[in-house]
């Protein structure tokens, strides 16, 4: 073999494993970032994933709840210590009641938290399934927890003849979510439904109340 090809024998082998470390190089720096791409993209999915699963994954301890709610203010309402807010549709001229007395009440209620559906309506024409015609006055004896605790305080201040609207927070309204705990009751089976639907809803959904109360008659 002569110097000259020995010289191009070793520079052609130079070449090739010039070229192949070249090669190899190029495919390391195309497949590293590819890597990586892939890498961050398995962790993106992955974190998308639980954050998809932490969305729509059952919360026992939040069922029922009002979390992230913000409790409305209205500024034409009077608030009370309690929290019960209430405003005079008509002011009263008769007498007010006091511990211990019955009281004759007509009353309309609404789900204002959800919807403002109704789930009862006072003697007058409304229409519909929620319509009493013949309905008899709610009684209660002011002062024995026969009703709900916003109820009781709004009654305990009316006069005879009086229309108050009041805003009824959950921690004021039906006990353990129950209407049959403690009055007032929807008079009718779409009244009750209605008013249960809202109740007894697991989601996280509103549960205010909304009650138009008219003080009829006050017997000691």
């Amino acid at each position: 073999m002569t110097p000259g090809s020995e010289l191009h024998s070793d520079d052609a082998g130079e070449v090739s494993v010039s070229a192949r470390n070249s090669t190899t190089s190029r495919r390391q720096l195309v497949s590293f970032p590819l890597a990586s791409a892939c890498a961050c993209l398995a962790t993106t999915l992955a974190d998308k994933g639980t954050a998809i699963a932490s969305e729509y994954a059952d919360m026992p301890a939040l069922r029922g709840k009002d979390y992230g709610k913000t409790k409305m203010k209205y500024p034409d309402y009077v608030e009370t210590e309690s929290g019960l807010q209430y405003k005079d549709l008509r002011e009263g001229s008769g007498p007010a009641p006091g511990i211990g007395n019955m009281v004759v009440v007509d009353w309309d209620g609404y789900t204002i938290g959800y919807y403002g559906r109704i789930f009862e309506a006072r003697n007058k024409a409304k229409g519909g399934s929620f319509e009493g015609d013949d309905k008899v006055f709610f009684k209660f004896r002011l002062g024995n927890s026969e009703v709900i605790p916003a109820f009781e305080e709004a009654v305990a201040t009316m006069k005879v003849g009086g229309v108050r609207r009041i805003i009824v927070p959950p921690e004021l309204g039906y006990p353990n979510n129950d209407y049959n705990q403690k009055g007032p009751r929807p008079a009718t089976f779409s009244g009750q439904r209605a008013l249960d639907f809202v109740l007894r809803n697991q989601g996280l959904i509103d549960k205010t109340l909304l009650f138009d109360i008219e003080l009829i008659k006050v017997i000691a």
